[in-house]
């Protein structure tokens, strides 16, 4: 395993990382035992960040990462967990609920202290409160040495660039905006290095878009994303191509992207990923498929309120 400089953290992480949204059946109903084999795997084969949120499974995720981590030792990982969402229309940023939350991810997690804790999609929240409670609330954290890193994760990247200007945090965790179809966290990186932030990048699959599996019926890509991309992937299966191994390649590949974090629940494909991350990319199919994508380019779908996309906030 390759590890890289996250930030000013001085934490070095895997350019592959484990996301445990799939250990909450998030895309489809799991083997909870064959979950926590999965953590073990990437574990075992070098991978030493680990993500979660309450939010995944509804408590679910952070339930089967927590019986995971009892087999690993504490002190040889890096744990990320998230507070503000805790339901598909439930959002809570304010100062109490995010010092409450923290204490009630570390019970589930069997942990006593989490190395970075993000505000967990800051575009559906107002962003006065998470400017003013939510960021505060991690800056004590930190004081108190519940968490190491303070963070911020969303899908709109104007939700970073609004949160920069005003107030100071460790990490960022953007997902969907650096794949084979949607590379514009490119756009992000000067700004990401002028501040000395860490940056996490998720989701290299683009939630499912690239796998050639069926998305799940929640997936908010509008029907010529997903079109384009399953266009993508029988073209590669005709040319005897894997469609996930080039994204997994192409996500890894950039020196600036620290890691990148993917997701599975299946100790296979965990392995297979990590493989694919390690192995020469054919640069030749890759560029073929870009190519390919390119009408879909930077293509994205609304998430979170309007205001939040525009950067619209007034202290």
């Amino acid at each position: 395993m390759n590890y890289r400089q996250l930030g000013a953290t001085g934490l070095k992480v895997s350019v592959l990382s484990f996301g445990a949204s799939s250990l909450g059946s998030v895309f489809h109903p799991i083997d909870e035992k064959e979950g926590i084999r999965a953590v073990h795997e990437a574990f075992i084969n070098g991978i030493n960040y680990f993500d979660v949120s309450p939010y995944y499974g509804l408590l679910k995720a952070e339930h089967v990462l927590g019986q995971a981590l009892l087999e690993i030792p504490r002190e040889q990982i890096i744990l990320s967990t998230k507070a503000g969402r805790y339901g598909q229309d439930h959002f809570d940023f304010s100062y109490e609920r995010i010092i409450r939350s923290v204490e009630e991810s570390m019970k589930r997690l069997n942990t006593d202290y989490i190395d970075i804790l993000y505000l967990h999609d800051i575009e559906f929240g107002h962003m006065d409160q998470v400017i003013n409670e939510g960021i505060p609330a991690l800056h004590d954290l930190k004081r108190q040495g519940k968490i190491r890193f303070a963070g911020v994760s969303g899908l709109p990247l104007q939700v970073f660039r609004t949160v920069l200007s005003h107030e100071h945090v460790d990490v960022i965790l953007s997902y969907c905006h650096y794949c084979l179809n949607d590379d514009s966290l490119l756009e992000l990186l000067p700004l990401v290095q002028e501040k000395g932030v860490g940056l996490v990048n998720a989701s290299p699959l683009s939630m499912g878009l690239l796998s050639g599996n069926e998305p799940p019926e929640w997936h908010p890509a509008a029907p010529v994303i997903r079109n384009k991309c399953l266009e993508a992937y029988e073209y590669c299966q005709m040319k005897g191509i894997s469609l996930p191994k080039l994204a997994i390649q192409f996500a890894v590949q950039h020196e600036q992207i620290p890691t990148t974090l993917v997701s599975t629940a299946k100790p296979d494909n965990i392995k297979a990923n990590i493989a694919f991350a390690l192995e020469k990319p054919d640069s030749a199919a890759m560029q073929e498929i870009r190519e390919l994508l390119s009408p879909i380019q930077r293509m994205s779908w609304p998430s979170g309120r309007p205001e939040n996309d525009k950067g619209v906030f007034v202290r």
